[in-house]
């Protein structure tokens, strides 16, 4: 008895989309590849999809999504949960950060909290001047960091996880990089470093500035 496969649908090419960027990259992502690991060909996709754009776009939406917007009743606490929301989903697709800044890939949902930030940040009782300034270095720590993180996160080689102090000894050698040299020794010691996250850290750097300049009620 043939086995029957799984119908097509959108949600279904968008999810396995998502899938394959994650685990490849974006670039590796091709509608035949794409095809082969639904089990149809490439032509059939074109009947939910209508193009790669369209792919990707679907694709951005489902990464929004999982963003969780601020509410202006929660004033910093609440942005402080949206911007840590928003982090982590870049962080979980980490391909996505990169297409958000390209002025084709403006999706409704990055307007919605794009404009919900806005309106968290004047909830909070900031003037409108410095809730321009605010929400650009806000957003920029968003999706900056994750961007650099997307590109600081990677699996090194067997033959140095195997030698860690020896490689960053012959990379960066304390007589001439001691400062650098002794920052990279953090990164191999455990302990309560490794537990903080570099995000949230320069995130409430941001966020105690700011309430320094709330305006009293």
């Amino acid at each position: 008895m043939a086995k029957t496969r799984k119908p097509l649908s959108r949600d279904r090419i968008l999810e396995s989309a998502l899938a394959l960027a994650d685990e490849n990259g974006i670039e590796a992502l091709s509608m035949r590849k794409l095809g082969q690991q639904l089990g149809f060909e490439a032509m059939s996709l074109y009947n939910h999809v209508a193009s790669k754009d369209d792919l990707l776009d679907g694709m951005l939406d489902l990464v929004l999504a999982e963003m969780e917007a601020p509410q202006p009743e929660e004033g910093l606490a609440g942005i402080r949960k949206a911007a840590i929301s928003a982090h982590e989903s870049l962080r979980r697709h980490p391909w996505a950060a990169g297409l958000l800044m390209t002025p084709a890939r403006v999706r409704p949902l990055r307007l919605a909290f794009m404009d919900a930030l806005l309106g968290a940040l004047r909830g909070a009782g900031f003037s409108p001047d410095t809730t321009f300034h605010a929400y650009h270095v806000l957003d920029a720590h968003i999706i900056g960091f994750s961007l650099w993180q997307a590109t600081h996160d990677f699996a090194l080689p067997d033959e140095v996880t195997s030698d860690l102090r020896g490689f960053l000894d012959r990379m960066l050698p304390i007589e001439t990089y001691p400062d650098l040299h002794a920052h990279g020794v953090q990164h191999m010691e455990p302990g309560p470093l490794q537990d903080v996250s570099a995000f949230e850290y320069g995130l409430d750097l941001l966020l105690a500035g700011l309430e320094r300049q709330q305006t009293p009620e």
